[in-house]
């Protein structure tokens, strides 16, 4: 019998746990910055404009006998547009996807009734949500007390953690919860595989990023990167041929600069960017083309390099 005991005993130490988490929350509440902390390194954009994921990326990250893979997802507001509405969908569809969901919340922000209208957009029949009270540097405690109580009384929620993404405060406690709390199972990923995106998509999120940075209140909101071409050389370099499109010819010139000076900017903040992800030289050149109105036509999201997940 004790001998039984301890095979046991052995059997549960040595397996595995293997599971989905969805990052919800509304646009901008940090949900890329999280992710990126967690994994420990930088697997998706993050800028200071809302609805910067289009995309369900994967982090996924190795806890002791646990694989947490973390989905990171667009923002949660009302759409009123047809690409509006397939982003949501895409952000439903990965919490639904999931075996439990992370609502993250700004609480810097002065005004949190959106949260509810977020928790409203919810199908019923939704994975457990944990509450993830975010950048809680920026506020006195009473109030932080205050806005836990309030969203635990609006929401039905197995725990609440108090955050820091930014400053990597508080995500110790996260993981722990998640590596007890995620089914027994198989790895779905090699263990040192830390994203789903290729490098060609990689490559084109990269460039997104450094045109959200750049650009400003300038920013056409209707444009995507794909990647194009890609030409591996012995020595370790690759070539990238990069295609931004726009909705509009008055965007172009934006995006090009004068004399193009904008857009090399552009380029070598991604080049530098790449070749520090990758650790080889990257040639990189990028183009500007008009696709009208493409955000009102899911049937170009593929082509074009958007990917809506739902």
């Amino acid at each position: 019998m004790l001998q039984l005991f301890y095979w046991i005993k052995l059997m549960n130490q040595n397996s595995k746990r293997c599971g989905f988490v969805a990052i919800i929350g509304a646009p901008n509440a940090g949900k890329s910055t999280l992710l990126n902390a967690l994994i420990g390194t930088k697997v998706s954009i993050v800028t200071h404009k809302a609805q910067t994921t289009r995309r369900r990326i994967l982090g996924i990250l190795p806890v002791e006998q646990t694989q947490i893979i973390f989905v990171d997802t667009p923002g949660l507001f009302s759409p009123q547009k047809v690409f509006e509405k397939n982003m949501v969908d895409s952000a439903i569809s990965g919490l639904l996807d999931a075996d439990i969901g992370l609502l993250l919340v700004d609480v810097s922000k002065k005004n949190l009734d959106h949260v509810t209208k977020l928790l409203e957009l919810l199908p019923k029949q939704h994975p457990p949500l944990a509450l993830i009270l975010n950048k809680i540097d920026l506020v006195e405690k009473p109030r932080l007390l205050s806005i836990s109580e309030k969203l635990n009384a609006r929401g039905n929620f197995e725990q609440t953690f108090m955050i820091s993404a930014l400053k990597n405060s508080g995500l110790s406690a996260i993981l722990s919860f998640l590596s007890e709390r995620v089914p027994e199972g198989p790895w779905h990923f090699p263990e040192d595989q830390l994203t789903n995106l290729t490098d060609r998509q990689h490559a084109s999120e990269v460039v997104r990023e450094k045109l959200f940075l750049a650009l400003h209140d300038e920013l056409p909101y209707g444009l995507t990167v794909a990647t194009e071409n890609w030409e591996a050389f012995k020595d370790g370099s690759v070539k990238l041929s990069l295609t931004i499109y726009v909705e509009r010819e008055q965007h172009k010139p934006i995006i090009l600069g004068k004399n193009g000076s904008k857009i090399k900017h552009i380029g070598k903040q991604a080049r530098v960017e790449l070749e520090h992800l990758w650790g080889h030289p990257v040639h990189l050149f990028l183009n500007v083309k008009v696709k009208e109105q493409w955000t009102k036509r899911p049937e170009l999201y593929s082509s074009l390099g958007v990917e809506m997940d739902n």
